[in-house]
Order: structure tokens, then sequence, then C-alpha cells
């Protein structure tokens, strides 16, 4: 099986190769939904894969998601992709545009959650991270049950959709979503359950065949 990997950043991407097989292609394509929709386009036009993974970490809702933790996305929601009207947000679907969510196969998603004792879950993308209280209640309220945010995963979505690729989310919580306060990231932990789920996929992709 060939699976692309696209992180944001090469902290990320180093984390993931650490544990990665063959047959894993790893690149940081950068921050936020668009480059990493441009970076997934071009990496698929140029080779065939089975599944891409949009990896790394990212913020957790709490207490659905702990810091430290694992999430794997149950959809990849683009969370501030829509209008502000006086009745309130509404997303993209609602304004007649496009698709504001991608569903991830659901048995994998669950089997790399089992696998992994990650939280299965929606990952919000933002292009803001959150940063206050105000913001976290926010976006729990408009999307319930939400256990991450992170800044790419729509665009890796959006991107092996139009391939007809299946794709998969999975974020190492580093901090909890909220009022920002860098002192309590825990950014090398994080970093580490992200090399231990990758260490802990391949059993899970070979039994992916025949199921979804």
């Amino acid at each position: 099986m060939r699976v692309l990997v696209v992180t944001a950043v090469p902290v990320e991407r180093d984390a993931v190769t650490r544990a990665c097989p063959a047959g894993f292609d790893v690149l940081a394509g950068g921050v936020g939904p668009a480059a990493a929709a441009a970076a997934t386009a071009a990496a698929l036009a140029s080779t065939p894969y089975d599944l891409v993974v949009s990896a790394g970490i990212g913020g957790g809702f709490q207490p659905v998601a702990p810091v430290g933790g694992l999430v794997v996305a149950s959809r990849i929601v683009a969370a501030d992709l829509g209008a502000d009207t006086p009745d309130g947000y509404l997303d993209v679907e609602a304004l007649g545009f496009g698709r504001s969510a991608h569903l991830p196969p659901q048995w994998l998603g669950r089997a790399i959650a089992d696998a992994t004792g990650a939280t299965y879950g929606p990952v919000l993308t933002v292009s803001t991270v959150t940063g206050t209280a105000a913001r976290a209640a926010e976006l729990t309220a408009r999307h319930p049950g939400a256990a991450a945010e992170a800044m790419e995963g729509f665009g890796v979505a959006e991107a092996a959709a139009q391939r007809g690729v299946p794709v998969v989310e999975i974020r190492a919580v580093s901090n909890a979503v909220g009022p920002r306060d860098r002192s309590a990231w825990r950014i090398g932990d994080a970093l580490g359950a992200l090399t231990d789920a990758f260490g802990k996929l391949p059993p899970v992709l070979e039994s992916w065949n025949g199921h979804d």
C-alpha cells in the first residue's frame, strides 16, 4: 500500500518519519488549509496513492481529548468556512456553495483509534487557532462532540477527494483548546505520541483491505 502523509511543518514530518515503514511518503506541506491542499494536490498529481493521512499536533477540546493524547477524525470539518449572519453562523453547505466536511473511512478510522488508544471524534480545521474560552465555547456549541482543532486537515481532504483517494486525520494533542497559554503546551509529548501512533499503523492498514 502506498500512503501519503502530509504534515504542516518539518518537526511534525520528522516525528512521523521516525516510525514510518517503506511505502509511506511524508511531506511538510505548510501551515493552513490552502498550503496543505496545494502540497497534497501536487503530490497526488505525480504519484498514485492508496491513502492520504493528514497528521500533526493540534489542540484538544477538554475533556474530550486530553493533552498528550491522540485524536483520530471521525469527520474532518471546515469549522470557520462560511458566513456570519444576524441569525448566527452558516457553513458553506447552508450557503449553497459546497461542502464543509469530509468523512474518512469509518472502519479504518475506528481501527486506528483502537490500535493507538486515540479518541475518535470530529477534528475541526480552522484558519485562526483558538485563543480564548469564548471562542472554544462557540466552536463546541457549533460542532457538538468536537475532539480537536488544527489548521490543515480539510485542505488535505479536499485535495484527496479531487483524486478519489480516501483520507484520514491523526492529531496528537499538544495543548487544550481555549485561552492561549504557551507554558502549558506539551509539544514534545505530542510529537512522541505521533511517532508512537505511526509505529502502530502498518498492521491496521494491512487489515483494512476489504473493509468500507
